[in-house]
């Protein structure tokens, strides 16, 4: 089964100096039909501003992964880590028991766009850390490249939850097909362009929500980049 929600059912949230985009409930935005979707708790595509960010803050039990799309976010945390974030990077915080950490635009004319995203992980009250790892758009091009799973398999970083995380960067000619166990989960996410999942058009900010499936096949993309996940039913 395979239901697509398109991107203007998503909610918003405009708050000046951020822009953001939630495909589930978060915040303000409250959608009982859209809690998540397997042990995927939140996409939040956001905009911040120039010379803004988000203050420091805490969070615990999550697995959050953020990817860049343009511009550049400064993180802190208490940790210690300290770093910059560019496009191409996958940043995964363990949050566990609990870590505080901030993410900031230093830029002075170009907005940061990103995506940050909520998996929950198999246990609670678990040490907190931190990796960060940089995939080029060569190993994404035409096909799915792991970019975040529960071994840390083909260099991807390491998520302490029963899901992975792929990437993929597809035009007309460039196929894909990422088989799937029907008992699991998948979500698709356009991130720009568009391109068929499974026969069906999908486009910017559009996703596709999978169950009972035994694979998600993408072909026919048009400057797509999309994110595609493998969830814990």
């Amino acid at each position: 089964m395979l239901t697509v929600r398109k991107s203007e059912d998503r909610g918003y949230a405009d708050h000046g100096w951020l822009q953001s985009h939630h495909s589930f409930s978060f915040a303000d935005y409250h959608d009982p039909a859209h809690m998540g979707w397997g042990n995927l708790r939140v996409i939040n595509e956001d905009y911040v501003a120039p010379g803004t960010g988000f203050g420091t803050h805490g969070h615990r039990d999550m697995e959050i992964v953020t990817y860049v799309i343009a511009g550049l976010l400064a993180h802190k945390d208490s940790m210690g880590n300290g770093t910059d974030i560019p496009p191409g990077d996958v940043q995964r915080m363990s949050a566990g028991r609990g870590v505080r950490h901030s993410e900031f635009n230093h830029a002075p004319d170009q907005t940061t766009h990103l995506f940050q995203i909520w998996i929950e992980p198999r246990e609670t009250g678990s040490e907190p850390g931190y990796e960060q790892k940089s995939f080029a758009d060569a190993g994404k091009r035409g096909r799915l490249r792991l970019i975040a799973s529960e071994d840390g398999a083909d260099g991807s970083v390491t998520i302490h939850a029963d899901a992975s995380l792929y990437a993929g960067l597809f035009d007309a000619g460039e196929t894909a097909v990422l088989p799937l166990d029907p008992k699991r989960k998948a979500y698709v996410h356009v991130v720009r362009g568009t391109v068929d999942v499974n026969g069906r058009t999908l486009d910017t900010g559009d996703a596709a929500l999978l169950s009972d499936e035994t694979g998600v096949t993408l072909a026919n993309g048009n400057a797509a980049e999309v994110l595609v996940f493998d969830l814990a039913p």
